[in-house]
């Protein structure tokens, strides 16, 4: 009898501490700040629709191209898809995360994830590390193929960034 109780007081004990550790479905759901790379950074928006959980651009730090790039003074544009006829889609609202479905314990899996620098989809996995940090896994075929990022949870997308300085000249003005 002494066994049972002391079985049950541990159980009872270990039940609020497994809780604890899944924070549920939507709490990936919300603004995350990407990791730098030579573009800037992103912020995607997390939304779920139904038991899928997909995350589009919503703001980027360089929205667009320096004078040095391809196409100075204009959006960017998914420059390196391999479908030709989506080379000229904005980056600004790509759908980037597609598919994930929560499989408890702070796991989201079965999604892709889509690198609009290379225009590669990648198979990719989720998960939290506390509320506001979220690792991201992209990989070929298995997932110890692949590499890790770490977004930040923001509140709130950013000021408009300010636009590179242009490459032309300022206008004459107009005489008379």
């Amino acid at each position: 009898m002494k066994r049972i109780l002391i079985l049950l007081a541990i159980v009872a004990l270990a039940v609020p501490f497994a809780a604890a550790s899944d924070n549920g479905a939507d709490a990936v759901v919300g603004l995350w700040k990407t990791e730098p790379n030579p573009n800037g950074y992103a912020i995607v928006k997390i939304t779920h629709d139904g038991k899928t959980f997909n995350g589009r651009i919503v703001w980027l730090e360089k929205p667009l191209y320096g004078p040095t790039e391809p196409r100075p003074g204009k959006p960017r544009v998914d420059l390196h898809n391999p479908n030709p006829t989506l080379r000229n889609r904005p980056i600004m609202g790509l759908e980037m995360l597609k598919g994930f479905v929560y499989k408890g314990r702070n796991l989201w899996k079965k999604g892709t994830i889509y690198d609009p620098n290379v225009g590669k989809t990648y198979k990719c996995k989720m998960w939290l590390e506390g509320n506001d940090t979220l690792k991201v896994r992209g990989y070929i075929g298995f997932s110890f193929l692949g590499r890790n990022a770490t977004w930040h949870r923001v509140a709130a997308l950013p000021p408009e960034p300010t636009p590179p300085p242009s490459t032309q000249a300022p206008a004459s003005p107009k005489l008379p």
